[in-house]
């Protein structure tokens, strides 16, 4: 994979990078920690230019956020609100109302995430989703996707022309750092589905099998 956007990159400069880091955005599987270094380091290989690959990346960041946050708008909370009604939902603990209080809960204090959550591995695309369906306002989504996606592309890509010959270092580091979020957030859904089993699955299945 490293050699492939090594050429990539290479040969089609910023249009790689911001068609890398817009495919990044929609599947976070592909490693922005690997892309953005490279494309910091491959300044000083081609004719590029460091702020160029920035703005790149950023373009390629904000738009890919807009692809997430366009699913979200059409998973509106009437559609999810009726999802939950369903009784295999319903089963499982869910109510429609948990609908509207997690938007709420967004409206009021988490649209910051929006931009926190851009520095941080894995959740900083997925978090365009919840920001869709709440209909976070554009203008501040926009702000916040760009503020959170330039923070992270310039450091990346800084990072990257700064080690030099050593941008590999950069990516090793940038993806011990990923690999730590990613236990962390793996024990969180642990927990939040253990607690979420014993306070509402198992009192509603005793509750389904009294009646």
């Amino acid at each position: 994979m490293q050699e492939a956007f090594f050429s990539f990159i290479s040969s089609f400069g910023y249009l790689a990078v911001f068609g890398l880091i817009f495919l990044e955005n929609i599947f976070p599987p592909i490693p922005s920690e690997l892309i953005l270094p490279l494309s910091g380091f491959l300044v000083i290989q081609t004719s590029m230019e460091l702020p160029l690959v920035i703005v790149a990346a950023t373009v390629g960041s904000v738009t890919g956020a807009f692809v997430l946050y366009g699913i979200g708008r059409l998973l509106s909370q009437d559609r999810l609100e009726s999802f939950f009604d369903t009784r295999p939902m319903r089963l499982l603990g869910f109510k429609s109302d948990d609908v509207s209080k997690a938007i709420g809960w967004f409206d009021r204090r988490g649209q910051i995430t929006v931009l926190l959550c851009r520095c941080i591995p894995v959740v900083r695309s997925l978090i365009s989703i919840p920001a869709g369906t709440a209909k976070m306002n554009m203008v501040r989504f926009s702000l916040y996707t760009l503020l959170g996606s330039a923070v992270w592309n310039t450091v990346l890509c800084s990072l990257g022309y700064a080690a030099g010959g050593a941008w590999e270092t950069v990516t090793a580091q940038v993806e011990g750092f990923s690999d730590i979020v990613k236990v962390v957030l793996i024990v969180i859904i642990v927990v939040v589905v253990a607690f979420w089993i014993v306070k509402r699955v198992i009192p509603n299945l005793r509750e389904n099998k009294n009646q």
